[in-house]
């Protein structure tokens, strides 16, 4: 099924969602929904009998992952399947981190309301991310009172959701040996039979320790204590702050200890993670499969489950129905966010995704507008009681939820998650409340479950099933029809909503950046290590260069390549370096050294022709050299002998770059030129489009005027000394201005062409100048440019021509350059690349869709070659107001090695800031013209394909007529041999390109990656944010062949493959029904969900196909940094902001559930940054930031925030020119009050959420990938 499709759900479980509490949502709060609710509930006093939710009948709960909240039924199927485990195991760790204390990770500050109903106590708070939990169980009192929270919505339990993602386990695992250290998952599970009674559950020792052999009853895994972050809460409230602490309610059965085999890594866990010794659930109540469960009453104290199910998740709470929760934050990556680019779609709605309009509002996730979805339990916003919150504690923590019985075994196996254990617990317990107690499916009942299995029958599908009728005894059938599946029975109270898998105990991108951050951020990364990961791109931090090129030039997707092609073919995982050759340092890091081998230039290998560099063996005294890529040995020059030492190294080695550093660069000599000759310093020609409407929209005038003094700010070397770069001018509409701007001259001459369909250069002397000489006329031609054409009624243009005028501009001064083309409309004049208006967006979604990604003409690609053979690099602005089909007019540039800026509907009040500050950029920044790379490998691999902005004329060379220091190329390998674990594989990056000075020069990156024959080293040492720089340019790429749902397709299945190998060949042996992740690849899912549902493969019908065009051709050079952020953008809360600190407060997940209403929050993607300002955020900070203390008085269409005289705005203003200086675009500014109608735009960037265009949210994501691992497995 497509993940990604959403269904137009009309509530998919038979009842509306309830909007927020007193404030209804747009499009559909308020009123009464479809099922006769009305938006807004009145508290929720208990369970109510006649409100049942239940899905529509017919619906498969899993058709198109329904929204975050899975629907009840697949609650009961998950009672017979084996959930997921969605639980990290780690090694075994020996304590369990406390699980009192109140930490302020949470969003939301004790205070802080949620988005969503308030939590009836205050909301506890999770602990940092660090703190370990305690383990120490509880002994829960006899009954709980049955839940009288009130809730603004209905009883979507969390539990349930919980319990239904429950059934996941997610696990992270690193690799293991085989799995040392734990003991075996104990078959002996309890009879089915065995009465479900109430007894007083034993306290259990600490999970800490490997799990013991659980004592033959109950398989029931005891988990960690779900340190439900803040101090235990009220056993009886059954959301938000509901969940007790965990060591404070014990789960009610006795918990013994899980038996899960879980692997031990030798990674030791880091830090933050608990260590939960294998996953632990805690279990929830688990029903021992057979004897009739307790009675329906909703109250009824919380029997231990003699389960012999084991519940699954390890630290969270024991699975009932109180949502599970992988507790212990997994340390996240950064997510990368979705993109849409500017104009995309707008976000989703309601919670994170809205349902479409008209389709009643799935429960939105707490801390979204809307009640918080059940299983989210008080507004998760992200700060809130730590997801313990979210939901009583399973309900086996409680009573069960209301109808709910005893949660189904919705515990799952226990997670496994083999690796360091992750912060966050990556178990989510399984429970499955969803339903109403009664007594048990007498599916349930059956020889015991196998350890494995952890009681439930394998399921088929995960974590969703067919949708069953009613459990015996459970109430009958779905409110609104009466013969769901059974025949109606009496009425009993209305279970809880489903559960849905606890965000908070599935891997978090946050925790993993703030872990690496503080793993590797302190010292400096070293690249003399062989194969040795580098920091995230999210973690600051210093390299020093000794012998492999740093990371800031050279990620690798796998740092230990396997040794052969079966062993890369059957993980699946993707070989590739993300190259970027210019890429700017720091100011504390050391540009590479600029080394001069004389006339007879750099010294290389005699056969493969590889540069000198650290890896080739000096031998015979020094006389000779053994090349490290093909073992040729070559003799060395006399003028560049010396001798070895009694190591074998030359005595001259640390004076020499190219035999003791990772990049450096080479002066080339004459033999690497162009027709053997030097080159001549290149030029820069602007052509400006002075049609009517890029006259009236004031592109014109503001080109003209910031050109006048752009001009002294060409790239140079030496900054001491005036480039030697010389410009040219052309306007153009349907006509071509050609410019004589000679110095000799009083004024600018105009020369027309207008026979365009044979376009000549009418000048050559005086087109092209020097700025310093000819500034008078200059100046004197920008100044009458907009006059001349201020009163234009043409409104045609042509861009064929005015690209080949400056190619010939080019030839004729026989150099290399760039032209900056500034163009507003589709070319439709009569002229060569003429071009029509073929948007259709009826072609969305179908085969013939990838035709809109090609060029409709081929005109431009013979252009794009032409210009590539004269070293001219074209970078395009467009300032569209319609369709200029940016996939044909794109061609050039990114042939190129060009950039594309487009500014839709442009409005010089808002966007002239954007569009000169990219400017400036784009015409300062360091750029090599005319420019040509090989890279070259040891024998073993070979590049076999490549991905960016260029022209490929043979299979090896990639050529760029300009190469700047944002484009990256990336470089695939395959095997062509086998490799050796001794010598590891090398590559060798080579840049041949003229400086912008005019300077022929090498530039030289090597990197040595390490090799391994066990599959547990390849996935130990892989980068997942690589790995979806290279998917999601793959996938970008692919569009222009494939419809995108076969793209989107392919990419799922790879990335279950590459789980489901691990899981076979790594993991230790646990349930089908745990999802485990590799330690490095437990974000691979949030993220490649991300690349999923973004606008190019995946839009929403407001997404244009030029936005779409746009950005494929834009992420086809991103770099790893700015992939991560476009596709998991940065979510900062500024409530958080300490202004004497010069670190910016610790982000938040990209979810609507992790809001507050109080706050205030910077979300920023490279293209966008955006100012979410809560309704309810305090008067105080308003004041700070706007001047305003008023909510309604702060301008929406504010594009900078006013320089206030107050510590607050002047360190916010610092932050946010700092987000902008780290990126290649200027991010402009949009201020987003909540529920404005701009809020749908900043919805779209919420990544974790589903996604309006049909786009899956994580949580469900997470489980479509574990059915998916599961049937690979099968």
């Amino acid at each position: 099924m497509n993940v990604n499709q959403q269904p137009h759900m009309a509530s998919p479980y038979g009842q509306p969602q309830p909007g927020y509490q007193g404030y209804p949502q747009p499009g559909y709060g308020g009123g009464h929904v479809p099922s006769g609710y009305p938006a807004q509930y009145a508290p929720y006093n208990g369970p109510g009998s006649a409100y049942q939710q239940g899905p529509p009948q017919g619906y498969s709960p899993y058709a198109s992952f329904p929204s975050k909240t899975l629907a009840t039924n697949l609650v009961s199927d998950l009672s017979s399947s084996s959930p997921l485990d969605l639980g990290m195991r780690g090694p075994p760790a020996s304590g369990a981190p406390p699980v009192s204390g109140a930490q302020n990770y949470s969003q939301f500050g004790q205070g802080e309301t949620q988005n969503g109903p308030p939590p009836m106590g205050a909301p506890s708070q999770r602990p940092p991310v660090s703190q370990p939990y305690t383990p120490g169980a509880v002994n829960l009192p006899g009954p709980q009172p049955p839940y009288g929270q009130q809730f603004g919505a209905p009883p979507v339990s969390m539990q349930q959701m919980t319990n239904q993602m429950a059934s996941m386990q997610v696990g992270s695992t690193a690799p293991s040996p085989a799995g040392p250290g734990y003991a075996p998952p104990s078959v002996s599970q309890a009879a089915m039979s065995v009465p479900y009674t109430p007894a007083s559950p034993p306290t259990f020792p600490p999970t800490s320790t490997a799990p013991s052999q659980p004592p033959p009853t109950e398989a029931v895994a005891q988990a960690p204590p779900q340190s439900y972050y803040g101090g235990p809460q009220p056993p009886q409230q059954p959301f938000p702050n509901a969940v007790p602490p965990f060591s404070s309610t014990g789960p009610t059965q006795p918990q013994v200890p899980q038996p899960v085999s879980p692997q031990s890594f030798p990674q030791a866990p880091p830090v933050s993670q608990p260590p939960f010794s294998t996953a632990q659930v805690p279990p929830g109540p688990t029903q021992s499969y057979g004897g009739p469960l307790p009675s329906t009453q909703p109250s009824f104290p919380r029997p231990p489950l003699p389960t012999s199910q084991p519940s699954t998740f390890p630290a969270g709470p024991p699975p009932t129905s109180t949502p599970s929760q992988l507790q212990g934050v997994m340390q996240p990556q950064p997510p990368v966010s979705q993109p849409s680019l500017y104009h995309s779609g707008p976000p989703p709605t309601s919670t994170g995704f809205p349902p479409q309009v008209g389709a009643p509002q799935r429960p939105p996730l707490a801390g979204m507008q809307g009640p918080p979805m059940a299983s989210q339990g008080p507004p998760m916003a992200s700060q809130g009681p730590p997801m313990a919150s979210q939901g009583p504690p399973m309900a086996s923590q409680g009573p069960p939820m209301a109808s709910q019985g005893p949660p189904m075994a919705s515990h799952g196996p226990p997670v496994a998650s083999q690796g360091p254990p992750m912060a966050q617990v990556n178990h989510v317990p399984p429970t499955q409340p969803g339903m109403p107690p009664g007594p048990i499916n007498a599916s349930l009942s059956g020889p015991p479950p196998q350890p494995g299995m952890q009681g439930y029958p394998p399921q088929q599908n995960g974590a969703f099933g067919q949708v069953r009728g009613p459990q015996p005894g459970y109430t009958g059938p779905y409110p609104g029809q009466p013969n769901y599946g059974a025949p109606p029975a009496a009425p009993a109270p209305a279970p809880a909503a489903p559960k849905r898998l606890d965000p908070d105990s599935i891997p978090s991108p946050i925790q993993v950046i703030e872990d690496d951050k503080t793993n590797k951020g302190n010292e400096p990364f070293t690249t003399g290590v062989r194969g040795q990961a580098p920091p995230l791109v999210t973690t600051k931090f210093q390299v020093k260069d000794q012998g492999n090129a740093s990371p800031r030039y050279i990620r690798c997707t796998a740092y230990n390549m396997p040794c052969n092609s079966d062993m890369a073919k059957q993980s699946q995982v993707p070989l590739a370096a993300v190259i970027k050759p210019l890429a700017p340092l720091p100011p504390d890091e050391i540009p590479p050294y600029l080394v001069d081998h004389g006339e007879s230039g750099p010294i290389r290998c005699n056969r493969c022709k590889a540069y000198m560099c650290p890896y080739m063996q000096f031998i015979e005294g020094g006389r000779r050299f053994q090349c490290g890529f093909c073992s040729c040995v070559t003799e060395v020059p006399p003028h560049y002998f010396q001798h070895l030492d009694h190591t074998g190294k030359r005595v001259d080695c640390y004076d020499r770059p190219e035999l003791s550093m990772g990049s450096y660069e080479f002066t080339a000599t004459v033999d690497y030129c162009k027709n053997n000759k030097f080159p001549q310093p290149p030029a820069f020609i602007f052509l400006i489009d002075v049609s009517y409407n890029a006259v009236k929209n004031g592109m014109v005038g503001i080109v003209c005027q910031e050109l006048k003094t752009l001009l002294d700010y060409l790239p140079r070397e030496n900054p001491d000394v005036e480039s030697n770069i010389r410009v040219g001018f052309i306007t153009y509409n349907k006509v071509l201005h050609f410019y004589n701007v000679k110095a000799s001259l009083a004024q600018p001459q105009m020369m027309v062409v207008s026979d365009v369909a044979d376009m000549f250069v009418p000048l050559l002397d005086g087109f092209l100048v020097n700025v310093s000489e000819s500034r008078v006329v200059i100046e004197s031609l920008l100044d009458q440019i907009p006059e001349m054409f201020a009163d234009t009624r043409e409104t045609e243009t042509v861009f064929g021509p005015v690209v080949q005028a400056g190619l010939e501009a080019l030839k004729a001064a026989d150099c290399a350059g760039k032209l900056f083309v500034f163009h507003s409309s589709l070319p439709i004049a009569e002229a060569p690349g003429k071009l029509k208006n073929r948007e259709d967006k009826k072609l969305v979604g179908t085969d013939k869709e990838k035709s809109l990604f090609q060029p409709q003409v081929s005109f431009y690609n013979t252009l794009a070659k032409d210009c590539v053979a004269q070293g001219c690099c074209v970078d395009l602005f467009l300032f569209p107001n319609q369709y200029v089909d940016v996939a044909t007019l794109g061609v050039v540039p990114t042939s190129t090695g060009g950039s594309i800026y487009k500014y839709t509907y442009f409005q010089a009040p808002s966007d002239q800031e954007r569009f000169l500050n990219d400017l400036r950029r784009d015409v300062q920044k360091q750029v090599g013209f005319d420019a040509v790379m090989r890279v070259r490998t040891s024998t073993g691999i070979r590049a076999t394909d490549f991905f960016g902005s260029f022209y490929m004329s043979n299979t090896t060379d990639v050529e760029l007529a300009g190469l700047d220091c944002d484009k990256t190329v990336t470089v695939e390998f395959r095997h062509d041999d086998k490799l050796s674990e001794e010598t590891g594989a090398l590559m060798q990056c080579a840049v041949l390109y003229t400086s912008c000075s005019g300077q022929r020069r090498l530039r030289i990156h090597n990197m040595a990656v390490n090799c391994c024959s066990q599959l547990a080293d390849l996935y130990r040492n892989c980068e997942t944010d690589t790995i979806i720089n290279f998917f999601a340019k793959y996938a970008y790429r692919s569009v222009l062949s494939s419809p995108t749902k076969n793209v989107r397709d392919s990419l799922v299945n790879q990335c279950a493959q590459i789980l489901a190998c691990y899981r076979k060949n790594c993991a230790s042996p646990s349930s089908a029904g745990q999802l485990i992740l590799p330690e490095c690849m437990k974000l691979l899912p949030v993220y490649l969900n991300c690349v999923l549902k973004s606008d190019v493969l995946q839009p929403g019908a407001d997404v244009s196909l030029d936005d779409r065009a746009y950005l494929r051709q834009l992420v086809s050079t991103m770099d790893v940094a700015e992939s991560h952020v476009f596709f998991y953008p940065r979510l900062l809360p500024l409530q958080k902001l300490d202004v004497e600190s010069m670190a910016l407060p610790v982000a938040v997940r990209d979810s609507e559930e992790r809001l507050s209403r109080g706050g205030v929050y910077l979300l920023e993607n490279g293209l966008n940054i955006f100012l979410w300002v809560g309704v309810n955020a305090q008067q105080e900070l308003l004041q700070n930031i706007f001047g305003t203390p008023a909510f309604s008085q702060i301008d929406p269409n504010a594009t900078s925030l006013p320089a206030l005289d107050n510590p607050f705005s002047k360190r916010l203003r610092e932050i946010i020119e700092s987000v902008r200086a780290q990126r290649s675009r200027y991010m402009k500014l949009m201020v987003v009050k909540q529920e404005d109608k701009l809020e749908l735009i900043f919805k779209h960037f919420l990544a974790e959420d589903k996604s309006n265009n049909g786009g899956a949210s994580y949580v469900d994501f997470l489980c479509h990938m574990h059915k998916e691992i599961r049937q690979l497995l099968s």
